[in-house]
């Protein structure tokens, strides 16, 4: 009787020790994705960086509280003391250096500090989408998630807006948040149609 009851117990204790290796095996696989998925847009970052015409004077100006149009006009004088576009760039491409020699903890607070000093700077929009996917290679959902939003929120015509609500999508879904996660997800390929982010959403709504 007792035998059978020591046989029963390391049976239970094996099923559980199996479940937790799956579970670690998981959570390594996700690591591992998060990284590879990192590193194939660190290449296409560099890109964009290049070319942030996206990104025009007066989204920056929805970031300075709503400003009016006339914004657009001033957002050059107000930005051309404290850094003009060379320094900004300069101070972006050091933020973003930081990403590519995955030291993720001084990227994080390279670009939060480059938003804080340049929340009008043509490298903005690009600044706050990476700051996502830098708080996201740490684990650090929530800070992702919010990083994410921002982009939408303060740089609404921006181009990498369809790829930061994917994103905010992919968060959401990790805290266990699906009641949002297909919304976002709709949003996504209802709003910027032809996408590559339009494109994963559609298949993700599928598996849904």
């Amino acid at each position: 009787m007792q035998l059978q009851q020591m046989q029963d117990e390391i049976s239970r204790l094996r099923g559980i020790v199996e479940v937790q290796q799956n579970d670690i095996q998981q959570m390594k696989q996700e690591a591992l994705d998060r990284y590879k998925d990192l590193d194939s847009r660190i290449g296409a970052g560099g890109a964009s960086a290049a070319s942030p015409a996206n990104n025009s004077a007066s989204d920056g100006g929805t970031n300075a509280g709503g400003a009016p149009a006339s914004q657009a006009a001033q957002a050059p004088q107000a930005s051309s003391e404290p850094g003009d576009p060379a320094k900004e760039k300069l101070y972006y491409d050091a933020a973003f250096d930081l990403i590519k020699a995955k030291d993720f903890d001084k990227a994080s607070q390279a670009f939060a500090a480059f938003l804080r000093k340049y929340p009008n700077s043509q490298y903005a929009g690009n600044a706050q989408y990476w700051l996502g996917e830098v708080n996201l290679a740490k684990g650090d959902l929530q800070g992702a998630g919010q990083a994410f939003a921002k982009v939408s929120q303060l740089y609404p015509k921006h181009a990498k807006v369809p790829d930061s609500l994917y994103k905010l999508a992919d968060v959401e879904r990790r805290l266990g948040h699906t009641d949002k996660v297909k919304g976002i997800l709709q949003q996504v390929v209802a709003q910027y149609p032809g996408t590559s982010a339009a494109q994963l959403a559609q298949r993700d709504l599928q598996r849904l």
